[in-house]
């Protein structure tokens, strides 16, 4: 690491700033793809009684597992924070969980761009079962194993 420094400082120019970071293995997209083959699938199903959506199904798996921070807003401003923190992607769900004093209370859901392989790898996993429990075919364990080890 030292040499990496060193190096940085006698070929860097002044005006040039370095940023040193962990290196984290990206998700392959099979594992995102087969997120949502998995979303479309039950989705489907589901529909067979009333009009559910791939992204619904992907919402509600984020709510079910998903990361999120805790956070506390005021009521006036609350409509344009929600508005805002969704704008990030389909994944980034806000849930209002109390009002008291003009505040909200909300637990701010990030979306799965931003899972690690452990949090995809739970993603996946959850939307596996539900759809065994609907009588989807899923992938084999075998070759599921596979695709989640990709992006480990």
């Amino acid at each position: 690491h030292i040499q990496i420094i060193n190096w940085l400082l006698e070929n860097g120019q002044d005006e040039k700033k370095y940023q040193l970071e962990e290196y984290k293995q990206k998700r392959s997209l099979n594992a995102n793809s087969y997120c949502w083959v998995l979303c479309d699938k039950v989705a489907k199903e589901l529909s067979k009684e009333s009009i559910v959506t791939k992204e619904e199904v992907y919402k509600d798996a984020i709510l079910q597992i998903g990361t999120f921070e805790p956070m506390i807003t005021q009521e006036k401003t609350f409509d344009t924070f929600k508005r805002i923190w969704e704008r990030q992607g389909l994944g980034f769900l806000v849930q209002e969980v109390s009002r008291k004093d003009k505040c909200v209370k909300v637990h701010c859901y990030y979306g799965s761009s931003t899972y690690n392989t452990k949090e995809m790898n739970l993603l996946i996993k959850i939307l596996v079962e539900l759809a065994k429990s609907l009588n989807i075919e899923t992938l084999p364990e075998n070759q599921l194993q596979s695709l989640l080890s990709q992006w480990r």
